[in-house]
């Protein structure tokens, strides 16, 4: 793989509580937090940049305003030292923020994406990344995603919604890695 992660950003995006609640729908992945957590011990190991993206809703019933308990980051994800934290109000975490500017300042060209959930934001946050011409990876088994109703009665499987939005990403968006594979990248990585 022809990746400089030594020129490489890690984006956590969402990683927040407010999944956790009961007005969400089930979700698949039950290691996604420990992946994510061994993710960016490794990372942080390697002493590269992790830029944090959290969403803080505008909406007024969302379970992410920034007055709700949901909106806090889960155990393990909130930045240390100086890591920023980006706030997002809608699904790219591009979009009305400071990110690629942030990116751009600190010469960074691949990021490294994980979160919650693979069909919204993690996904969004790809593909905009992607048109603006960085190298994604994306670690799939870092994220994470809902089962959703078909619009005909039924319901979609929540691995199904993952698998479809990480097949679509991986042909053209971005190269994606399990877990195992990135920390074994990282292992090349002199901090």
């Amino acid at each position: 793989m022809a990746f400089d992660l030594k020129a490489a950003a890690l984006v956590p995006i969402d990683m927040q509580q407010g999944f956790d609640l009961p007005a969400w729908p089930p979700r698949w992945n039950d290691a996604v937090d420990d992946n994510g957590r061994q993710i960016l011990a490794a990372w942080r190991a390697a002493a590269l940049p992790v830029f944090h993206v959290r969403h803080d809703s505008v909406e007024p019933n969302s379970t992410f305003r920034t007055d709700h308990l949901g909106n806090a980051l889960r155990d393990g994800f909130a930045p240390v030292g100086s890591e920023p934290l980006i706030s997002k109000s809608v699904n790219a975490a591009f979009i009305g923020t400071d990110l690629d500017l942030r990116l751009r300042r600190a010469g960074i060209s691949t990021l490294v994406l994980f979160g919650i959930s693979t069909d919204m934001c993690v996904s969004t946050s790809t593909r905009v990344g992607a048109n603006l011409g960085y190298r994604i990876i994306l670690v799939e088994d870092a994220c994470d995603c809902f089962a959703l109703p078909d619009g005909l009665g039924g319901v979609i499987p929540a691995r199904t919604v993952h698998d479809v939005h990480i097949a679509t990403l991986r042909y053209e968006f971005a190269t994606v890695v399990k877990t195992a594979e990135l920390l074994a990248m990282l292992q090349t990585v002199g901090g």
